[in-house]
């Protein structure tokens, strides 16, 4: 993707901070704020599309409203890790997955329904072939900028 990335003029870069905030705004919002007619912004979204930068449109959840009051950060060590991506992938907890380089093979970020949610979780995990698993919790998520500050010039 790093050579398409040179085909990205402001526009397009003002339209992924735009669609990063809010991926469901509709067309003639979406150019109105970039300065565009509702045509002309629906066939840069889909030329960024076709192009891979953007590969699908996605909803956050408020994990706390579904009954996940505790969030955490493991850092999982596996035997098999195949077998463990395929498994913990499936797991409604899991909120993310990274496949990592250095002293742990994955980091998961969870939310379960309190303590018990994740000791059961963490259980689930090795039987999976987590060999070892390092849990931080998460006492509240901080915010970072988007949209157009997140788009790399």
């Amino acid at each position: 993707m790093a050579a398409e990335s040179g085909l990205l003029d402001d526009i397009d870069r003002e339209i992924l901070g735009v669609l990063a905030d809010d991926a469901r705004i509709g067309w003639t919002e979406l150019g109105a704020r970039v300065h565009l007619s509702p045509n002309a912004a629906a066939d840069r979204v889909r030329r960024l599309r076709r192009l891979g930068v953007i590969r699908r449109f996605t909803i956050e959840l408020d994990q706390a409203r579904l009954g996940r009051t505790l969030e955490a950060v493991v850092d999982v060590r596996v035997a098999d890790a195949a077998r463990f991506q395929e498994g913990a992938a499936q797991l409604p907890e899991v909120v993310w997955m990274a496949y990592l380089t250095g002293r742990t093979d994955f980091q998961l970020h969870v939310a379960c329904n309190g303590t018990a949610g994740l000791n059961s979780l963490l259980s689930r995990l090795r039987e999976l072939s987590a060999t070892e698993t390092f849990t931080t919790v998460v006492l509240e998520q901080v915010p970072v900028a988007t949209g157009r500050s997140r788009v790399a010039r």
